[in-house]
């Protein structure tokens, strides 16, 4: 028969090592001191350190050595991600590490809709409260209109650049596989203008191709386009114009009239979308010169001018009758 006498060294070791988990789990399983949720951004190129660091920086957390040691011990050794990361209010050291580790950044997202003139992305860009720095008013013709994602604090001018990398990338590719011969354009930057007026025509995109080919027509035979929204562009650099067209506007010369200047204007007028681009690199294949609105938000279109002339008569009936003249 064994006395009962002191523990043996071996279980005070067992229940010393029991207690230091119990302890370290607590920390590590309990809730976080911070009662709201939080948005965190973890840098490109953070380690854990550094991420422990900044977590303390922004009391997310007490103690950053303490959550180092708790996550070397008890965490997982997954790579910390990039982004930036919401963090629920009185979350764990343990949850705060696993969101870091495999959770999914927020997606921050600006869009530029098509046909967005240039001042009006530079505005857009410069209301973005999480960006950063300034940033000017890019290229007309130059920015491809898409979403794009953007990280909490990215300067506006690293964004634009984005912007515009996709418009280069996107014509380099679409350039080369053109339809040649269906349309007089010498170069990429023609495509690029004349993509532009197509998208301030038509919010339709079946009409795209029609429409395309219907200025295409008129340079194969040297008409003029007088196209509307070129005369509009110099006055509110692609902004609406709010009223008609005066006479006087008609007949300015700004190298944009496309009623007094044959030929393209000397540059876009707006950022046109892939689907314009793809629109007169292969418009339709028509006889087309004319065409008028039809009242549906579409258009009606013509070979001769006599039929123009009574397509427009249509549509004049349709503005009196909604009492728009």
């Amino acid at each position: 028969m064994r006395l009962r006498g002191r523990p043996s060294w071996k279980t005070i070791a067992i229940l010393a090592v029991l207690v230091a988990a119990a302890v370290i789990g607590a920390g590590w399983w309990g809730p976080s001191r911070f009662d709201k949720d939080v948005d965190f951004v973890v840098p490109h190129g953070a380690t854990l350190t550094s991420v422990a660091a900044k977590l303390q920086r922004e009391r997310v957390l007490a103690s950053a050595d303490g959550f180092l040691w708790r996550a070397k011990v008890l965490g997982s050794h997954d790579p910390i991600k990039a982004g930036e990361f919401k963090l629920p209010a009185h979350s764990s050291k343990a949850t705060i590490l696993d969101i870091l580790q495999h959770g999914e950044p927020i997606r921050r997202l600006v869009t530029v809709p098509e046909g967005m003139p240039s001042i009006m992305v530079q505005e857009r860009l410069a209301a973005e409260r999480l960006l950063t720095g300034p940033v000017a008013v890019p290229p007309e013709g130059s920015v491809l209109p898409q979403t794009y994602d953007f990280e909490r604090g990215e300067t506006r001018a690293a964004v634009l650049a984005r912007m515009q990398t996709a418009m280069t990338k996107t014509v380099k590719a679409l350039w080369p596989r053109r339809q040649r011969g269906a349309c007089p354009l010498a170069t990429a930057q023609d495509a690029l203008t004349l993509a532009s007026i197509v998208e301030k025509e038509t919010a339709k995109p079946a009409e795209r191709p029609i429409v395309a080919s219907v200025y295409c027509n008129r340079l194969n035979i040297g008409m003029k386009l007088d196209a509307d929204p070129t005369v509009i562009y110099p006055i509110t650099k692609g902004k609406p114009l709010g009223r008609r067209i005066l006479k006087s506007e008609l007949h300015a010369v700004t190298g944009y009239n496309t009623y007094e200047e044959p030929g393209l204007p000397k540059g876009p007028i707006t950022n046109p979308s892939k689907a314009s681009i793809e629109a007169v690199l292969h418009p339709a294949k028509t006889d087309y010169l004319y065409f008028v609105a039809d009242g549906t938000g579409g258009h009606v279109f013509a070979t001769t001018l006599a039929e123009q002339e009574a397509n427009k008569a249509k549509w004049f009936a349709i503005r009196r009758a909604r009492g728009q003249m």
